[in-house]
């Protein structure tokens, strides 16, 4: 495939788009005219985020013309079987998960909120904001075609509450005995895998670790407690392992199939 620049664009604003011009924000502009330097003339990549993949032409410097917006460039289908990893959010790091979750290929973030946690002051609407922002970046640079979402940040015990029987729980501890690490884990869902469509998630901790009522309310719900490591992991390079780990396992399964 050509080496374009790539711009994330959402499905809404390419829907809405009037004789195929498509009027940049101050942002976009400011990115392929400084920071990328794309001259007039010039083509580009636009993507939705949901599976497409246009051509476009600079026409001006805040407006960018796609010519066949009916029929894109390229389209990819949505995985089968999604994967997703909850976090608890550290005092610093996040940001860093965010860029190498969705460079790996995870579909879906959960922030998560805990007893322990150390970082709990958040204007979560206004990090929401930075976090799509950082995730566009990442999505570009990657080049997926489907961006993940990160979702509202929900307490730990109401989030596993709120789940149903399309998605599978995992949550790594340390210290504790456990029957499986997360491949030997991922490996004995395979009637669940059977089926058309799924999450597999799993749930990175706090880095003050779980509290005795969370502890006891994982056991009461039989949720499958796994290893990632024979050391012990700090938030961030716990949540790349996992996800890398999830992706790994989708790739093998999608072979063997």
């Amino acid at each position: 495939m050509e080496d374009f620049t790539r711009l994330i664009i959402s499905h809404e604003r390419i829907e809405n788009i009037k004789n195929n011009n498509l009027k940049l924000n101050k942002e976009e502009t400011h990115y392929i005219n400084k920071v990328m330097r794309i001259k007039n003339g010039k083509e580009i990549f636009i993507a939705n985020g949901e599976g497409s993949l246009w051509k476009a032409i600079k026409i001006k410097n805040d407006c960018l013309e796609i010519g066949q917006l009916k029929k894109p460039y390229l389209f990819q289908e949505q995985e089968i079987h999604l994967l997703g990893i909850a976090v608890v959010i550290p005092k610093s790091g996040f940001e860093d998960i965010l860029k190498m979750c969705t460079e790996i290929g995870i579909d879906f973030i959960q922030p998560l909120f805990s007893e322990r946690q150390v970082n709990k002051n958040l204007n979560f609407s206004r990090k929401l904001l930075r976090w799509n922002s950082i995730i566009n970046e990442a999505v570009e640079q990657s080049e997926r075609l489907w961006k993940p979402s990160i979702l509202n940040g929900m307490d730990i015990v109401e989030w596993l509450k709120s789940r149903d029987n399309q998605e599978r729980v995992s949550i790594s501890i340390t210290r504790e005995e456990t029957l499986y690490d997360l491949n030997q884990w991922l490996r004995k869902q395979q009637e669940f895998v059977n089926r058309r469509g799924g999450i597999f998630w799993n749930v990175i901790g706090p880095e003050g670790g779980w509290s005795s009522k969370e502890i006891d309310f994982f056991n009461r719900k039989n949720i499958a407690f796994v290893k990632l490591s024979d050391t012990i992991l700090r938030t961030s390079t716990a949540s790349i392992n996992a996800s890398s780990i999830l992706n790994q396992w989708r790739i093998d399964l999608k072979l063997r199939n």
